[in-house]
């Protein structure tokens, strides 16, 4: 039965506008900005509802979209969240709309540019039909849009309870094909584009890696004070968008340094690179699985978390990432780097395995509140995985990158000098394999890969281009 809202204060006879009740509900919000910055918005309008007690559970991609019935305006970036609530409907209507008015919207055309729009798309099985207020939302058949976003979240829910046969993903395979399909978007920072990994023609991003370390597997002890910045320099006329700067060597049987140790390696590298007229136009990545590091990094500029145990290291990091609002990236790995590669165990398949344990880390850094529009995934080549495990990754990355639960999201490839090349090309130094590593960057791309995280910068940054060109048109 219909559920008739009136205006009423009261919560008798069924009314749903008597504000809170007991126990928690779960609803489904739409997201969409089309003025500013969009995402900032998107992301302010989340922490809004955060702070009014309307709890974002999870949130769906970011997808860039063109705008409907209003075509004169610019592009739309669009999502939902899954928010956990005491408020009734129009309560929460009520809310949705004050944050609305507090991020300065203000409604001149409908269906026009706006800053920020929040909806209530659904709101439990509840169906309600009021004058300021429809659920389910009138528009979510035919607005792929809405889909999307609420295919990440709920694809095998019904919309109608009296229709409980027809899921979410059912309507949104029914839309006839878009001109141009939609690509999610995953923000870098406010100098370099963001990630479309759905959008055929994209570019390949080419991230420079700088270990700060005397002992890392290949480039230890290269990168000094006095070399470092022409280092730098030349990594970007060779085209590197992204630089990953470590003070940690995360290769088997290395020793762990102390994190101060590590903050006093990575933090003077990163306000070097700040530093540079140059070097404005690219991002920076600390590479660490330390909580206080990561604060460290982002405190002296950095944009992107990249943690190789995907916060299974340092129980403090994925709250540490969501409290940063950056972009993260979270790698595949087992046990840490010195007892990893005894963990290559994959009886069920490797391709379904990793599949499955990423799901689980995307599960807990969500719940940590990490935005999944923010989230970059590794399949962790050469860690806990060997030989030809990390060969079968490359040859099935585009299923990986399918897997239900993890299309859309936006992946690092890090081949770059590894000892399955070695093995394959009998090339014992790791700085000698740079024909094998053109290879798996090659072959990368050709998978999918939205990042390559590479030593040999200016040879990547040429197979890239090449690799773009053949795959990437």
């Amino acid at each position: 039965m219909d559920r008739q809202f009136s205006t009423s204060p009261t919560r008798e006879g069924g009314c749903g506008c008597g504000g809170r009740r007991d126990g928690k509900r779960t609803a489904y919000i739409a997201l969409g900005s089309n003025l500013g910055d969009r995402v900032s918005m998107i992301e302010q309008a989340c922490k809004e509802m955060d702070s009014r007690g309307v709890k974002v559970k999870r949130t769906s991609s970011l997808w860039e979209t063109e705008p409907m019935y209003v075509l004169d305006q610019d592009r739309f970036v669009n999502g939902a969240c899954e928010v956990e609530t005491d408020l009734e409907p129009l309560p929460l209507l009520d809310q949705l709309q004050d944050i609305e008015k507090s991020m300065g919207r203000r409604k001149f055309i409908d269906k026009g540019p706006r800053n920020i729009d929040l909806d209530i798309l659904l709101y439990e099985d509840e169906k309600v039909d009021h004058e300021r207020l429809k659920i389910p939302h009138i528009g979510i058949p035919e607005r792929e849009f809405v889909l999307r976003p609420l295919a990440e979240l709920i694809p095998h829910k019904s919309i109608d309870p009296s229709k409980p046969w027809r899921l979410i993903q059912d309507y949104l395979n029914e839309l006839p094909p878009a001109a141009e399909p939609l690509s999610t978007l995953t923000p870098i920072c406010s100098s370099v584009e963001p990630l479309n990994a759905l959008k055929a023609t994209r570019k390949t991003q080419v991230m420079a890696i700088l270990n700060i370390t005397p002992d890392s597997f290949s480039d230890g002890g290269i990168h000094t004070p006095d070399s470092l910045r022409d280092t730098v320099l030349a990594y970007v006329r060779a085209g590197a968008t992204i630089f990953d700067v470590g003070g940690q060597s995360t290769a088997p049987g290395k020793l762990e340094v102390s994190a101060q140790e590590e903050i006093d390696r990575v933090i003077p590298v990163i306000e070097l690179i700040r530093s540079l007229p140059e070097t404005r136009h690219v991002a920076i990545s600390v590479d660490t699985y330390r909580a206080s590091v990561a604060e460290a990094a982002v405190k002296a500029g950095a944009d992107i978390i990249n943690d190789v145990s995907a916060g299974l290291l340092d129980p403090d990091m994925l709250p540490a990432m969501a409290h940063s609002g950056k972009t993260v990236c979270l790698m595949h790995m087992r046990g840490d780097p010195s007892t990893m590669s005894k963990l290559n165990d994959y009886p069920d398949g490797i391709i379904p395995t990793i599949a499955r344990e990423l799901l689980e880390r995307i599960a807990a850094a969500q719940a940590a509140g990490i935005r999944r529009w923010r989230i970059i995934l590794d399949p962790g080549l050469g860690f806990a995985k060997i030989g030809e495990q990390n060969l079968q990754i490359l040859r099935h990355f585009d299923e990986l990158r399918s897997w239900p639960g993890l299309e859309g999201l936006p992946w690092l490839v890090g081949s770059s000098r590894k000892s399955f090349i070695g093995k394959v090309t009998g090339v014992p130094k790791p700085m000698d394999r740079v024909f094998g590593t053109a290879a798996t960057v090659a072959s990368a791309v050709q998978g999918g890969a939205d990042i390559v995280r590479v030593h040999d910068v200016v040879e990547m940054g040429q197979v890239v281009k090449m690799a773009d060109a053949i795959w990437r048109y």
